[in-house]
Parts: C-alpha cells; structure tokens; sequence
C-alpha cells in the first residue's frame, strides 16, 4: 500500500509539471505533448509515471489523447497553485524590470546556498540533463522542458523551500516569450554553455562561482526576453 501511495504521489507531481508546462507557455493550444518514452526522460521518472500523469491531467481536459496520435494540448486552463507559490498570470503581471531584479537578488542567493547543499544525485540528474539538452538544441520545446527541470533541481537544493517556489514562479515569467527566444539561430547552444558553466561551478561546490554563472544566465535571458518583447508591437503593425 505504502509502495502505491508513492507512486501516485509522484505521478501527481510529473501531472503538476505537465500542467505548469502548459499554463507557463511552453506548451501551447494544439501543441503535441513529446512521446511517453521523451517525457520519461526529461523528466527522470518511469514511462508508467508518465503515463498516469497523462492520464490525470486528461481527466481535467486540459490535454486529448487519441489512440495512434500524440497527445495534444487542447486547454490552458489550468491550476497552476501546486508548484511554486502563485499562479504564471500573477508573475507576468510585473515588469520585466521587477521581475529581473527580483531574480539577481533572489535567485543568485538560493543558488550559492544550492552550491554548498547540493548531493551527488541531483549532480548526477543535472549531468544526464546536459547530454539531454545537447541532443535536444533543434527542438526548443523538448529543451525548454529540459531547461526547466534543470533549473528546478537546483533551486530545491537549497535550504529554503519557500525561496526555492518563490524563485521557480520567477522562472515562469514570459515562458512563452522565452519559447520565441529559444527558437533562434544559436539560442539553445548559448543556455547550453551557461548550463555547463553553472554545474561545473555547483560539481566543484563554489558558491562564488555558481553565483557569477547565473549571474550572465540571468542578464541573458534578460536580454533575449526584451528583444522579443520589443519585436512583438512591429510585428503587429506589419500584419
């Protein structure tokens, strides 16, 4: 009985993410989920984890499953309460100012502690995230979802877990911009290399390190987040 409890536990919570996934903007309406066998992967759980999760979320008609057809996202309606401590539409409700200063100050602190905390199963899960992320830099959904867990894992291994939700809605702030960002020329190869650079910093456990590494990570998606932001209105206007 204990054994099917955690189960379930953990197939709520991989639901949870595909749900985040979707209510953040890296998933979108029409979208085909990744297989059964992908998700597994990227999210370092069984295919009979992921299976139930899909199942769950189905229930709530967020996502369709069609037998001998991917699965799709067909509602963004979604509760988005189960991770982090607000929903996406709160966090993207400040300026992307607030929201970038918040996480120099809030992010860089939960990582150096991460850095000091961090055990070598979650080195071992953010190595094996790595060789899935360089296999996935043509598709920028597949490797947002990497980028995602990455950054999670990292957060909760601090010592605050109210900090580590606080700085993972931070994380969500204008995914779906980010999705935009990521699907440039060289996008995906340059969060690699920051990748790299933060878990070489948290293998060797140097705070001052991992501090600086997300520190360029950050001002970086600042930077590709604005860019987009600002093509958006002419986009428009040329329509």
């Amino acid at each position: 009985m204990r054994a099917e409890i955690a189960k379930r536990t953990v197939r709520e919570r991989i639901s949870d993410k595909l749900g985040s996934l979707i209510a953040s903007g890296i998933l979108r309406l029409g979208d085909e989920l990744p297989s059964e066998r992908e998700l597994a992967s990227l999210l370092s759980v069984s295919r009979e984890t992921v299976r139930g999760a899909i199942q769950t979320l189905a229930a709530t008609g967020a996502i369709e499953v069609s037998q001998g057809a991917r699965t799709r996202v067909v509602s963004q309606d979604v509760d988005t309460l189960k991770i982090g401590v607000t929903s996406t539409s709160a966090i993207n409700s400040y300026d992307i100012e607030a929201v970038h200063n918040a996480r120099l100050l809030v992010e860089r602190a939960v990582v150096a502690e991460a850095a000091v905390r961090i055990d070598d199963e979650t080195l071992g899960r953010l190595e094996q995230s790595l060789s899935i992320q360089k296999r996935t830099m043509r598709d920028p959904v597949h490797f947002l979802i990497c980028d995602r867990e990455f950054h999670i894992a990292i957060y909760r291994s601090s010592a605050n877990p109210l900090l580590a939700d606080f700085v993972t809605d931070l994380y969500t702030f204008m995914l779906d911009q980010r999705r935009a960002a990521v699907s440039r020329p060289g996008a995906t190869e340059k969060s690699y290399r920051d990748h790299v650079a933060i878990y070489e910093a948290l293998r060797a456990r140097d705070p001052a390190a991992v501090t600086e590494a997300f520190g360029r990570h950050i001002d970086r998606i600042y930077a590709t987040t604005v860019a987009i932001m600002r093509q958006k209105p002419r986009a428009k206007k040329a329509g």
